[in-house]
């Protein structure tokens, strides 16, 4: 497998992201992958090798820029403030991965996806709701509230699948509902997966370091049932 780091500017910042693909005869659909709130640690990382180990180029994206990792949970969660407060910034970073993997010539520019996690996930779904052309969007445990649910939604092009615990405490009852309203006023082809006795960070084998068990928890049914959901998206969309 081959791995390197591209590098590009977005939403004023210099962005450190890591390629992954194995070597191929021509392009192939690409898939971005955005971290959860921590930045670009092992937990992306490792998503995006997977994705390149079964024929997807993979970008591993920067999000706070110089592929800052920040451990501490709630310093990571203020460092996301900025992002919150103004979705425009969101969707600068989100797009500044796109291009740089849109013009990689291992890439096929017409099958692209994206995926994400935690708050990387709501960048994936802010990316879509920009009007960005891309296939498929999957967002993991992705916070799914947005600014202006009654318009943007309009312009999402792409196949939306959310995959949801359902004891998540910050993903209620009332957002699913609301995000549910927003896909289906917008005539999105959208899917939401909930998943039983389920929490925050259910990808992630390391979310016990948090040290919140009834808020963020590992499920390997979960994680295991979500990437093969994942997976049956990508092929139809990228058919």
């Amino acid at each position: 497998m081959q791995r390197g780091t591209l590098t590009y500017q977005a939403d004023g910042l210099t962005m450190k992201s890591e390629l992954f693909f194995e070597p191929s005869s021509g392009p192939r659909a690409g898939v971005l992958v955005y971290p959860e709130a921590y930045g670009l640690n092992e937990h992306a990382l490792s998503r995006a090798e997977r994705l390149a180990s079964i024929g997807y180029v993979a970008l591993a994206c920067d999000l706070h820029g110089q592929a800052q990792v920040v451990e501490d949970l709630g310093a990571a969660i203020g460092m996301l403030n900025a992002l919150y407060a103004d979705p425009a910034k969101t969707r600068a970073r989100a797009t500044g991965g796109l291009r740089a993997l849109a013009a990689r010539s291992e890439v096929d520019a017409a099958r692209i996806g994206a995926i994400g996690f935690c708050f990387g996930g709501t960048m994936a779904l802010e990316l879509a709701r920009s009007g960005a052309d891309i296939k498929a969007v999957v967002g993991f445990h992705s916070g799914l509230a947005t600014a202006a649910p009654k318009t943007d939604a309009k312009a999402i092009k792409a196949r939306i699948l959310v995959c949801i615990g359902g004891d998540d405490p910050f993903i209620p009852l009332e957002q699913r509902a609301e995000f549910e309203t927003e896909m289906r006023n917008a005539g999105v082809d959208w899917q939401m997966h909930l998943y039983g006795n389920t929490v925050h960070s259910f990808t992630n084998p390391n979310a016990a370091n948090a040290k919140r068990p009834n808020a963020l928890r590992y499920s390997a049914t979960a994680d295991k049932r979500s990437w093969k959901s994942m997976q049956d998206l990508f092929s139809e969309a990228f058919a």
